[in-house]
């Protein structure tokens, strides 16, 4: 195609406001507002005038349906609840943990209306939010003392900024993490205003290369959950019993940053060399630093226990005004919490996916194939296989949870295909790819979404001619 008939073919693009006069389009804005269509017709001429620029087009027709998706897509909230069939139970991509049922109904009881988040009932004048959650802290990890932030990054900044700063803090070379998003430890650490001290090697860290970094500078001694990475082979490192003692010895604060926050340790081998919270509480150490999004099972946030005097004055710090969490996070961490205090954790959907048997697995995949009996679209395959899942959210990344699955596939489509169309239904199923196979794990499927997973397997292709199911 010739630059003049590219010229006259884009001359006869459509404006927006012909397109919008389409009759086919009669109805589809909002009412009163057509931002999402207008906006989908100018994304579709956009689209059409590359086409033509490229060669690739050969006409400057617009596809109204097209622009009718885009419009209904656009309509849509952005954030939108989807099936996670990756079989990563903490998968930070996807809002980590789901919280149970218990959790939401509190924070919708506390949302609708006022609530005593800052109010001394009792005392009948203004109070502190952080004591909502800190006596069902002590009682789950064991710790004399607890505060609530943000998230796990704002609880060791403020650690450090309210310990550390314009002092030394020593941490093993082999526990300097980069965790998702490029986030680092050495980062917040310069953030928080502490001079970061490396001792040890990659792989080799003895208590003697702490105490031989210590000077009259120093302020505290950190370790560092290595998170989504592990060193395996000639290895040495410091167990957390011996270096608290060895900062009661020194006079000197220890913390831990244990990130994901195991509470109660998984029947699962891997998970057999995880410190829990209590463990770490027990051996010593002053400051523990966890999440309560991940292996916790409750809302975003960060959580600091441990010593009753550097708790108070993590309190007392400024900067604790720009991390603290809101009401929702306190009403669904708390209950949450209660959950695991009274035994009643298997009501924890991520603690529920973290220790339910193979044979439960499997069961769910068996009510998906009786709900697709007869119904799986012409040419669309669909393969019971075992699979191995993942705890996620940076924890025990040597741990392979034993795990079933659907692999499906397709005569025409490819296996990215399939995964497009089911990424685009609503609710989005996600998944993923192995050996050209789209692989969907039932482990981190939640109970309530198996009959939305059938009826996005039945829509995949067309569905003129059943076929048997799994």
């Amino acid at each position: 195609m010739s630059d003049d008939d590219k010229q006259a073919l884009l001359s006869r693009l459509p404006s927006v406001s012909e397109v919008l006069a389409e009759p086919a389009l009669a109805g589809q804005g909002g009412e009163g507002d057509d931002y999402a269509l207008k906006t989908a017709i100018r994304a579709e001429i956009a689209r059409v005038r590359a086409a033509l620029l490229a060669g690739e087009a050969t006409d400057a027709k617009v596809d109204l349906s097209r622009v009718v998706r885009q419009a209904e897509r656009l309509a849509e909230p952005s954030l939108i609840p989807v099936i996670n069939a990756t079989g990563v139970v903490v998968h930070t991509n996807l809002g980590r943990s789901p919280l149970p049922l218990a959790a939401l109904n509190r924070q919708m009881e506390v949302a609708s209306g006022y609530s005593n988040l800052e109010y001394d009932l009792e005392a009948g004048h203004r109070g502190h939010r952080h004591g909502h959650a800190a006596r069902l802290l002590g009682r789950v990890t064991g710790a004399e003392a607890a505060l609530v932030t943000n998230n796990c990054a704002a609880a060791v900044l403020l650690c450090l900024s309210a310990l550390g700063r314009g002092r030394e803090v020593i941490v093993s070379r082999g526990e300097l993490v980069e965790i998702g998003g490029s986030f680092r430890v050495p980062d917040v650490m310069a953030q928080s205003g502490a001079r970061l001290v490396e001792v040890g090697t990659t792989n080799r860290t003895r208590l003697a290369d702490y105490q031989d970094a210590v000077t009259d500078q120093t302020a505290l001694l950190l370790k560092v959950h290595r998170s989504n990475f592990a060193v395996v082979g000639f290895t040495e490192d410091v167990s957390t019993a011996d270096l608290a003692a060895l900062g009661k010895r020194l006079g000197l604060v220890t913390m831990m940053d244990l990130g994901s926050g195991l509470v109660d340790r998984p029947t699962d081998p891997g998970f057999a060399s995880e410190h829990t919270i209590r463990e770490v509480i027990a051996d010593g150490i002053d400051l523990v630093t966890f999440s309560g999004d991940k292996l916790l099972g409750g809302p975003q946030a960060g959580i600091v226990a441990g010593r009753p005097d550097l708790v108070e004055s993590l309190a007392r710090h400024p900067l604790l005004r720009a991390l603290r969490p809101d009401k929702l996070t306190f009403a669904g961490l708390e209950t949450v919490l209660d959950l695991h205090a009274t035994g009643r954790a298997m009501e924890v959907p991520t603690t529920r996916m973290l220790t339910e048997t193979l044979a439960e697995v499997r069961d769910r995949r068996t009510k998906v194939g009786r709900k697709l009996k007869g119904k799986v679209p012409e040419g669309l395959r669909l393969a019971r296989v075992d699979t191995r899942a993942k705890p996620g959210g940076g924890s025990s990344p040597l741990t392979d949870l034993a795990s079933a699955g659907l692999a499906v596939t397709h005569e025409t489509l490819s296996a990215d295909e399939l995964h497009q169309r089911l990424r685009a239904g609503r609710p989005p199923v996600i998944g993923r790819i192995e050996d050209d196979r789209l692989v969907l794990d039932l482990r981190t499927v939640l109970p309530d979404q198996l009959d939305h997973l059938a009826g996005a397997l039945i829509q995949l292709g067309d569905a003129a001619k059943p076929t048997s199911a799994p």
